[in-house]
């Protein structure tokens, strides 16, 4: 049943208009290794899902411009924004090495976003109606500081830019985030035309301006809805809108402290916008740092465009279906399209000359991996992470195919590689597979950090695209009609990544590394996977060593009750335990 004030918004036949842009994805392959884990997927993964599911149309996609330093120093000091063009200042704020920064880039995602907030305001004003960022937020920045993920203050900036504009009516803002809104505070404490209203699960302090909620750790939908309405209820009336929907409230979250289910979340939405209906508002995401923070902000977008409560799938994965979308545009003439068995690869077996350009598995040109990695958006991002010239080369690796990315380190101009797999067919179990002998994606320009610790295996930091690589080589297999992806795990991190889609081709094998998942489950994977690559692991009391067999993830799983039996018994009688030092 949608109130009565929302409908009145929908009866007008206005349609949300959400702000975003590609750049929204932060270029820091960093933050994801980090304690915080700041999922930079998130605006691309909630956009996707919208858009797929028919919720907004690609005419409600309104790109930002970049907020103007005339604008940001309206509430930020000069002083300030001067060593936003430091490294170290970067690098501070987002908690990773100052290594990891590639200041332009990360300034020009920061400007869009605000620019976004600052446009929807005046957008949200003009039309009376509300709009959705799907990055912004960054209630952490206060005038002289950035602190937290937040550069600057974005909020805080579309109001005073409102004011410029000549709007005078009475502001809330509306923080829903699960931490203290202190750069708000310092931002906007002392304006009487503001009111300032937050719910968290922290204490940080008396904040000047704010009425707040502060709610016990652990708080769950139900307390967190009456401290809701309690809030509400104190709310003055107001002629503007902003809410903070902080994704950071959801049980489980890294950075949080409140057990919010999502349908909980979802919840609050609906009934802040029921509260709001009728006033122009603005949106954001604030923070959030769980693998489900898209769905927070996507839930978002349904209730501002359908008052919708319609529960997102929970096995749908954006990154999965966005590449595969993709994958369907791609012609197979553009990507490299030979014939299963060259002539190329008959004289090889002869033992004769090679003629010809090297193809990825007989079928994909160094040119057709270079347009497809470019349509995949993997391109732009690298480029964003400080590196140019950009290109593929293939050739063989002994007995596998092998291509590497090349690039060129845009501040030293020392030519690096980036990206390097080798691949085969091979048979494995029952199926025919892409088995991936060796993949290693390197960001040189990064160092290792307390951040970002070296994992067992790493020679340098990653580049922050394993996911999108893990997927695009399942398009591999699906498009050259193979079974699916195999490899073999040096590490036990590389198998506990791959824990979901891929299993142990031993079932007995398999029924261990199930077994060592459960037993290592409550310590960090770092030393998880370090007590293991030292022989600090026991398996029933006995010293334990890696087994690095063959895992395989199917396109389509095979159903085998047997072998799920088989994998029952051995993790039922596997108990493993780690000890101070190896044995």
């Amino acid at each position: 049943m949608i109130p009565q004030t929302v409908r009145r918004w929908f009866d007008r036949g206005a349609r949300l208009k959400v702000f975003y842009d590609e750049a929204y994805r932060l270029p820091l392959s960093g933050v994801e290794a980090g304690p915080g884990h700041l999922e930079t997927r998130r605006a691309d993964d909630a956009l996707h899902y919208l858009l797929s599911a028919g919720v907004i149309a690609p005419a409600d996609v309104l790109n930002p411009s970049p907020v103007s330093y005339g604008d940001l120093r309206r509430v930020h000091t000069d002083e300030y924004l001067e060593s936003l063009q430091k490294v170290e200042t970067i690098a501070q704020i987002f908690a990773v090495d100052p290594s990891d920064v590639y200041v332009d880039e990360v300034l020009r995602s920061v400007r869009l976003a605000t620019g976004g907030t600052v446009q929807a305001a005046r957008h949200a004003l003009e039309h009376q109606s509300p709009v959705l960022n799907l990055l912004g937020g960054f209630h952490h920045a206060a005038p002289a500081r950035g602190a937290g993920f937040c550069v600057v203050h974005d909020v805080a900036v579309a109001v005073a830019v409102l004011r410029a504009d000549g709007f005078t009516g009475r502001v809330a803002v509306l923080d829903l985030d699960c931490h203290p809104p202190d750069g708000t505070a310092a931002c906007l404490g002392r304006d009487a035309s503001v009111w300032l209203g937050s719910i968290s699960g922290a204490t940080w302090g008396e904040l000047e301006g704010v009425d707040e909620v502060r709610l016990p750790q652990g708080a769950d939908d139900d307390a967190y809805l009456a401290a809701l309405e309690t809030l509400l209820h104190r709310m003055p009336k107001v002629g503007f809108a902003f809410v903070l929907a902080g994704g950071d409230v959801l049980a489980g979250d890294r950075l949080g402290t409140l057990s919010l289910s999502l349908s909980g979340v979802r919840r609050r939405d609906l009934r802040v916008f029921e509260h709001f209906a009728e006033l122009p508002q603005v949106w954001v995401p604030a923070g959030g740092y769980t693998a489900h923070a898209w769905k927070v902000l996507a839930g978002t977008g349904l209730v501002l465009a359908r008052h919708s409560d319609e529960p997102i799938p929970t096995d749908y994965d954006p990154l999965e279906a966005r590449l595969k979308g993709i994958s369907k545009t791609l012609e197979p003439e553009s990507l490299g399209s030979a014939p299963l068995l060259t002539e190329a690869d008959v004289a090889e077996a002869l033992g004769l000359p090679r003629n010809g350009p090297h193809r990825l598995l007989s079928f994909y040109t160094a040119e057709g991996l270079e347009f497809a990695l470019e349509k995949y958006r993997v391109l732009p991002l690298v480029r964003r992470l400080g590196f140019e010239d950009l290109r593929v080369t293939i050739d063989r690796a002994g007995a596998y195919d092998r291509a590497r990315l090349l690039g060129k380190d845009a501040t030293t101009g020392a030519q690096v590689v980036l990206v390097e797999l080798e691949v085969e067919r091979r048979r494995v179990g029952e199926g025919t597979f892409v088995f991936v002998n060796w993949l290693s994606l390197r960001n040189p320009r990064a160092r290792f950090s307390s951040s970002r610790p070296q994992l067992p295996g790493q020679e340098v930091p990653g580049l922050g695209l394993a996911k999108e690589m893990t997927h695009l080589l399942t398009l591999i297999a699906s498009r050259l009609l193979l079974d699916g992806v195999a490899f073999r795990p040096s590490w036990f991190h590389m198998a506990w990544a791959a824990r979901h889609s891929a299993r142990f081709v031993d079932p007995q094998r398999q029924g261990r590394f199930e077994a060592l998942c459960r037993d290592l489950r409550n310590l960090p994977l770092l030393e998880a996977t370090r007590a293991v690559a030292e022989g600090r692991v026991l398996l029933n009391g006995q010293p334990y060593a890696w087994e690095a067999d063959e895992m395989v993830k199917w396109l389509t799983p095979p159903t085998d009750e047997a072998h799920q039996a088989a994998i029952a018994r051995v993790r039922d009688a596997s108990h493993f335990t780690v000890s101070a030092k190896p044995r």
